[in-house]
């Protein structure tokens, strides 16, 4: 016997049991199966993943060898939305949108001129704005460098 079950009261839980070829779900979505067949390859499969489904899932397998127990944690990472925009002032911003986890900004040239702030989103997600003003810089062009674990993006303006 397979059971996988999500540490929670009312998630899903999956299961095979092989000595009657059957197979029960109880609050799973289409989202959550099999990978495979259970009685060749256990693992779980989740898609499309999304941000709800991050938690820590237990495989519990029954058979003649003993009772085994894994316990899988599933971190979703979410790539940010990059947009890079200026004002008459001289002052570029550039906006990581919604990532998760938060996305690094950096500038090139480097300034000590730069402004950071970020709105922690209810989901888990993070937005990320970078401000950098080259009123009296000789640079005609600045380069928004967005590091992230899901994507890296270098957004370049020319302000000539």
């Amino acid at each position: 016997m397979v059971t996988w079950k999500r540490n929670c009261s009312s998630c899903c839980l999956l299961s095979y049991r092989s000595d009657h070829n059957e197979t029960r779900k109880l609050n799973c979505s289409e989202r959550i199966m099999w990978k495979y067949s259970p009685d060749s390859d256990p693992a779980l499969r989740i898609y499309p993943v999304n941000l709800g489904d991050e938690g820590n899932y237990t495989c519990e397998i029954t058979n003649s060898e003993g009772n085994f127990r894994l316990i899988s944690s599933l971190t979703v990472i979410v790539p940010p939305t990059v947009t890079l925009t200026h004002d008459k002032s001289r002052v570029a911003a550039c906006l990581a949108s919604v990532g998760k986890p938060a996305a690094d900004i950096s500038w090139i040239p480097a300034s000590n001129h730069s402004t950071q702030e970020e709105v922690h989103h209810p989901n888990g997600t993070v937005t990320r704005v970078s401000y950098f003003g080259w009123v009296n810089s000789r640079f005609p062009t600045v380069t928004c460098l967005v590091t992230h674990p899901a994507t890296n993006q270098t957004l370049l303006i020319d302000l000539t």
